[in-house]
């Protein structure tokens, strides 16, 4: 059988794994195998995965999502996300929506220690979900604006789809993270605006609370946890964009100064570092696996030649390179719908970069950015859209439907965004660039 034909055999059994509610890694894994065993033999194949599976897990590049995630978690249950909400409620609460507004810079702040979408929404929610509510906000505008603030935690740095995309496609992680905080901070004021555009308009989704006193707010700032946010991210990410630190040299200065800080200070008991522990271990085996089976899916795609076949149709395509690359983010925000953020980056980045990197001739660092923005717009949707199901555990007697509902207002604002960087790609280069001189 044609190799080709062979690919496309493979991505349907994909799909269809995916159909049976199969957990993706394996799915990536038996498809691989089971495309490796027909264009090879099955002990290729069987060779193939143990070489990925050691290769992944024994990887010192990857050892960096572990160092990362352990520091969003030590910040998550050492209560930083909290007192960083009650300093953005203590200063905005009083304009209109101001407790959404709140939610969304304090996920910005606590971006910068965190890494993670789901840990920012889970974080964010369980504070500002219950307030908001408890002052009579409109409840899919109350979880819907939380949901949407977590994919602040991977745009603002330390990002780990920025890792796992500068692994796979050997781009520099540090200017990668550099790169999202102009789109980061664009986001969260997009956010802004889009809250206080509709309270504006609609005050019964948000009544306003009252305006703290200049003495409030003082105390608020000295309390809040700012001053950790920006120790541990002159600290780590400093190092890293003065080149200092390695990557992973990066993760592991940050993961000690918030072990360090939340111990001396009290913030952290013992219950919640085992905790901590216990979730880094969890999320990190479930990455790395990802990362395994999908490295043995892209080496069956290697084989069958999809990659290049594919950059070479689009190079005959009598379209201009800004048409090709809008196609291409539309189907990663139709497979947003039905794939896992991480196992969307895995599965297609490899299958895409060298055509829009190689063949369009688009910069791979603001690719990265688009990336981020694209998968961060699947994970609010549905019928997957993780992060909506987060805050459905955090608000259970809420129907999906009404937080599905309220994500659309903040759909726009990532596509107002996708489509900025589009015409404007520099608000995503310039800060590399600027560093790199």
């Amino acid at each position: 059988m044609d190799p080709m034909m062979i690919g496309l055999l493979g991505f349907l059994l994909f799909f269809l794994f995916i159909a049976m509610r199969m957990p993706i890694a394996y799915a990536m894994l038996i498809a691989g195998i089971f495309g490796i065993s027909l264009i090879n033999a099955p002990n290729v194949a069987f060779k193939v995965v143990a070489t990925e599976l050691y290769g992944t897990f024994s990887s010192y590049s990857l050892s960096v999502i572990p160092l990362f995630t352990w520091m969003g978690f030590l910040a998550f249950y050492s209560g930083i996300g909290g007192r960083l909400f009650t300093f953005a409620y203590k200063a905005m609460g009083h304009l209109p929506g101001g407790l959404a507004i709140a939610a969304q810079a304090t996920a910005a702040i606590f971006g910068a220690i965190s890494g993670s979408s789901i840990a920012t929404s889970a974080t964010i929610g369980s504070i500002a979900i219950p307030e908001m509510r408890k002052r009579g906000y409109d409840v899919s505008l109350a979880t819907a604006s939380v949901a949407a603030g977590g994919i602040l935690g991977v745009l603002i740095p330390p990002s780990t789809i920025f890792i796992i995309y500068g692994v796979i496609t050997e781009n520099s992680i540090g200017d990668l993270f550099i790169s999202g905080i102009i789109p980061g901070i664009l986001l969260t004021l997009f956010y802004i605006g889009v809250i206080y555009f509709m309270t504006r308009r609609n005050p019964d989704l948000a009544p306003r609370g009252e305006k703290a006193t200049w003495k409030e707010k003082m105390f608020a700032f000295k309390n809040g946890g700012l001053l950790e946010v920006f120790i541990v991210f002159v600290l780590s990410l400093g190092g890293l964009f003065a080149g200092w630190f390695t990557p992973t040299e990066a993760g592991a200065v940050g993961a000690a100064g918030v072990l360090v800080i939340t111990v001396v200070t009290k913030q952290l008991n013992w219950a919640g570092l085992k905790k901590s522990l216990y979730d880094t271990l969890n999320t990190t085996a479930m990455i790395m696996f990802l990362i395994a089976g999908a490295n043995v899916f892209g080496r069956f795609i290697a084989i069958t030649r999809l990659p290049f076949e594919l950059g070479m149709w689009i190079e005959g395509l009598p379209l201009p390179p800004f048409v090709v690359m809008c196609l291409i983010l539309l189907i990663y925000v139709v497979l947003g719908f039905v794939m896992d953020a991480l196992a969307l980056i895995l599965l297609t980045v490899p299958i895409f970069y060298p055509t829009v990197v190689n063949t369009l001739g688009y910069d791979p660092i603001w690719f990265g950015v688009m990336i981020v923005l694209v998968a961060g717009a699947g994970v609010i949707t549905p019928p997957v859209g993780i992060n909506v199901y987060v805050i459905k555990g955090i608000a259970p007697d809420v129907p999906l439907e009404k937080i599905f509902k309220g994500i659309w207002p903040f759909l726009y604002a990532i596509v107002a965004l996708i489509v900025l960087l589009m015409f404007v790609p520099e608000i995503a280069t310039f800060l590399p660039d600027l560093m790199r001189k």
